[in-house]
């Protein structure tokens, strides 16, 4: 078990890391979308690096400096974010070549996600969110989908899943909660969103292709 303090400073690195990446590919997607450097990792790993240390330490204004570091105040609003999604996004940033989450891992999240918020929230009697603590059948639920992953060919699932139940059971993080270490609300969004965006897509290229190829 970490202490308060370090965990404190861990919870800051990782929310400056991670919003750091989210400025960069943002910044990618505005400015430099038709450069093929921009997956060069030294140039990638060296902006994130730059944009973290401005998020992590504190930032003196003309006027006064600010109580807290910039990553401070994005965690008070968004809270720890998941092993799992923080992997996901880090493991993208850093790969060299472009990789993509299978759709049908998108598809796992995105329901566990639509079926385990709302009982979460109070929506019936039944709480899973009371499962994380130390239930053995979650665990082995987890334990489970990691190994089939692997089988399946998805490695990388497979190490970020184990990875996020090596988190928890060292507690890395201030939450005792198994949950909150597999999954969080940006988690589940960002897959129902990826498979909206996808199935758009595809509807898209659909009638652009039944436009092209039709009749007359």
């Amino acid at each position: 078990m970490l202490s308060n303090s370090v965990m404190q400073i861990v919870a800051l690195m990782e929310i400056a890391i991670s919003s750091a990446i989210l400025l960069a590919l943002l910044m990618q997607e505005l400015f430099f979308k038709a450069e093929g450097a921009v997956r060069m990792v030294a140039l990638r790993a060296l902006v994130c690096f730059v944009l973290a240390n401005l998020l992590f330490w504190p930032v003196f204004t003309l006027i006064s400096p600010l109580e807290l570091p910039l990553a401070a105040y994005v965690r008070g609003f968004t809270g720890e974010l998941s092993i799992t999604a923080m992997l996901l996004l880090w493991t993208a940033y850093i790969s060299p070549k472009e990789i993509h989450v299978p759709a049908g891992v998108k598809v796992w999240i995105a329901l566990v996600a639509i079926v385990f918020y709302p009982l979460a929230l109070g929506v019936s009697m039944l709480d899973p969110y009371a499962w994380g603590f130390g239930s053995f059948t979650l665990l082995a639920a987890v334990i489970a989908t990691a190994l089939f992953a692997w089988l399946a060919g998805f490695n990388r699932i497979a190490i970020i899943l184990a990875l996020s139940i090596l988190a928890w059971a060292v507690g890395w993080h201030e939450s005792a909660n198994l949950w909150d270490y597999i999954l969080d609300p940006f988690l589940g969004l960002w897959a129902i969103g990826s498979l909206i965006w996808s199935a758009w897509r595809g509807r898209a290229a659909q009638a652009q292709t039944g436009y092209l190829f039709r009749k007359g």
